[in-house]
């Protein structure tokens, strides 16, 4: 089922489509973290992707429960999107030597993934609401909030100390 498939003719449709677009994104990155984990040297970095390995799995957990609250099954549809970003990741950290400007690539990365998710949300929310699903609304929202808070953090990391070492790095 494509964006411009006739299978999706509701709004309903759409909003099924894109939550199971974002539960195949989540579960992708459930699965790329322990390699940004591992890769990742700066020790505050490695602590923020592994606490964000914990969050991504109540993440799965909370739009298991929005199927359920829908009637639906829980499954996943493919997400070009979360595939190419988790591939462009996997690019362009093959080609960084420098262990400094690695863990600016691993935040980059991870804030390309973030915003994805982000916008993802921000959009179920509001077609939740539209569809008078207030419950589903709400659930998405406390995720939408952490993926934010992520985010922040992240750039605060970066600006604060990783940014600064990948510079310095000959």
């Amino acid at each position: 089922m494509g964006i411009f498939s006739k299978d999706i003719r509701t709004m309903d449709d759409l909003f099924v489509h894109t939550l199971r677009d974002v539960y195949y994104a989540e579960n992708r990155i459930v699965k790329a973290l322990p390699e940004m984990i591992e890769k990742a040297g700066d020790p505050q970095l490695k602590r923020a992707f592994k606490a964000h390995l914990g969050e991504t799995e109540t993440h799965i957990a909370r739009l298991q429960q929005v199927f359920r609250m829908h009637g639906l099954e829980v499954r996943g549809v493919d997400c070009p999107a979360i595939d190419g970003i988790i591939e462009e990741t996997d690019d362009v950290v093959g080609e960084v030597d420098d262990p400094t400007v690695l863990d600016a690539a691993l935040i980059a990365a991870a804030q390309a993934v973030e915003h994805y998710e982000i916008t993802r949300y921000g959009t179920l929310i509001a077609w939740a609401r539209q569809l008078g699903r207030t419950d589903c609304a709400s659930v998405l929202q406390t995720t939408l909030d952490e993926e934010k808070a992520t985010d922040l953090a992240l750039t605060a990391m970066a600006e604060g100390s990783v940014n600064q070492k990948a510079r310095a790095a000959r």
